[in-house]
């Protein structure tokens, strides 16, 4: 090239990285150029949920012939009712409620659900004081969802800790012999006190009711469980009109569909349902169609059954096993409700078995 030709390229090549300054240094459209806000901390959603849930929450002080106990809770309405656990509260003499801004007053209990371990106080403060939460859809949640807690674990009121949805449809034992299915299973660091506190999700709506931990020491081990918020209101409504929940009950034991039983009887290897092993006596499902194991043998030193039912649905909707059955009864059905199981018999066809539920 000769020194012409560099000459009249030369003022090209500098208008071309004039031309990449200037558009590099041009705000974007819609923004304010060098007078845009800084991004905001991703820890600010924390913020947010715990500055708006703060004031909803409560700190629970009681008295008991065993000496006292401490828990949390949260409003619901702005009647005064208030969530907690039936394990903070149950046979206490006194209760005392504490609020975030200071307010402490007496706490009424209005009733209380051992099976689910929920229970229902209500505080008499004037509804302008009062802040009650909103409930997410507990069916909508996915494992991996960010969530809070906030409650006073050790004694240490409105503490917000945070994880994740580690699972779900968890079964655990309430206060009674009989479970509570569906339950949320979190990460969220709980200990003793955050009982009855809510587990809240990035809308700031409450997903669950923290109940329990597993934990050899009693403090948190990173496996909590929550109350799921569908059955938490289902719960807290028939607590505050009629004092009780009454449930709805088959009257049968029963178990998951095992490897056993897929291979006994020819069953594809995703086959899933419930095995009707025993039948209440006297209960909905002795008046019905409904058969319990008979006809034993011994496979690989385990007793099978070679005749069995085995609930595949209610009414239609799928159910998977014995967690899903009473989750199922939980939350859509109701004493003296006439439903429709779907049962495969002995591995054959399936039936419909119409049953009336009984109560528990």
């Amino acid at each position: 090239m000769n020194f012409a030709n560099r000459f009249h390229i030369a003022p090209l090549i500098f208008a071309a990285l004039l031309a990449i300054a200037v558009f590099v240094r041009a705000p974007l459209p819609g923004t304010a150029g060098s007078t845009a806000a800084p991004p905001a901390h991703p820890d600010s959603a924390f913020t947010r949920v715990y500055d708006r849930l703060s004031p909803s929450v409560v700190a629970i002080s009681l008295v008991n012939e065993r000496g006292g106990g401490a828990g949390s809770g949260f409003v619901i309405d702005q009647r005064g009712h208030i969530v907690t656990n039936a394990h903070v509260v149950d046979e206490a003499d006194e209760i005392v409620v504490n609020f975030f801004d200071g307010s402490i007053v007496r706490g009424e209990l209005v009733g209380l659900d051992r099976a689910s371990d929920i229970a229902v106080i209500r505080a008499a403060l004037p509804s302008q004081q009062l802040h009650p939460v909103a409930f997410a859809d507990s069916d909508a949640l996915d494992i991996g969802q960010t969530v809070l807690a906030i409650g006073s674990p050790f004694g240490q009121r409105w503490t917000l800790t945070s994880g994740i949805i580690s699972g779900l449809d968890r079964t655990i034992r309430g206060m009674t012999e009989f479970s509570v299915g569906g339950v949320i299973q979190t990460d969220a660091s709980i200990n003793p006190g955050n009982s009855g506190g809510p587990l809240i999700n990035l809308s700031g709506e409450v997903i669950g009711v923290n109940s329990q931990i597993i934990s050899e020491s009693r403090s948190s081990a990173g496996v909590g469980f929550a109350v799921p918020a569908n059955l938490t209101q289902r719960i807290a409504q028939a607590l505050i009109e009629n004092g009780e929940m009454v449930y709805s009950l088959i009257g049968i034991s029963g178990s998951d569909v095992s490897l056993t039983v897929i291979e006994l009887l020819g069953l594809p290897s995703s086959f899933r349902g419930v095995v009707v092993r025993e039948i209440s006596d006297g209960g909905p499902a002795a008046q019905s169609d409904l058969q319990e194991i008979a006809e034993m043998r011994t496979l690989d030193g385990d007793l099978v059954a070679m005749r069995v039912d085995i609930i595949t649905a209610v009414d239609g909707h799928p159910i998977a096993g014995m967690n899903a059955l009473i989750t199922y009864l939980a939350h859509h059905t109701q004493p003296e409700q006439e439903i429709a199981l779907s049962v495969l018999r002995d591995g054959g066809d399936v039936i419909t078995v119409p049953l009336t539920l009984g109560s528990r």
